[in-house]
């Protein structure tokens, strides 16, 4: 079974060791699973069909994370950079 990154806050905001914050907007994610497909460190679907973030999130790079948020049908997934930054979605 995959470990969740924060059981308390599945779908974030978590804050990667790289210093990018992370999270899925449950109310737009429709559970297209793109971004497993770019990034299954990352991202798993759970019981409900939305994403929530790995604790192995912080083995893939941060240039994947942002290609798998790019690849959201939706744009679900909001990055901000260490000091809190708008990355994605600009």
């Amino acid at each position: 079974m995959d470990k969740i990154k924060d059981e308390k806050n599945p779908s974030g905001p978590i804050t990667l060791k790289s210093g990018y914050k992370i999270w899925v907007d449950r109310d737009l994610c429709i559970g297209a699973a793109t971004c497993i497909a770019v990034s299954p460190k990352a991202y798993v679907l759970d019981k409900e069909a939305k994403a929530v973030i790995l604790d192995t999130i912080d083995e893939d790079t941060i240039e994947n994370i942002i290609e798998s948020a790019k690849a959201c049908p939706v744009v679900a997934i909001i990055i901000e950079d260490e000091k809190g930054n708008r990355v994605f979605p600009k």
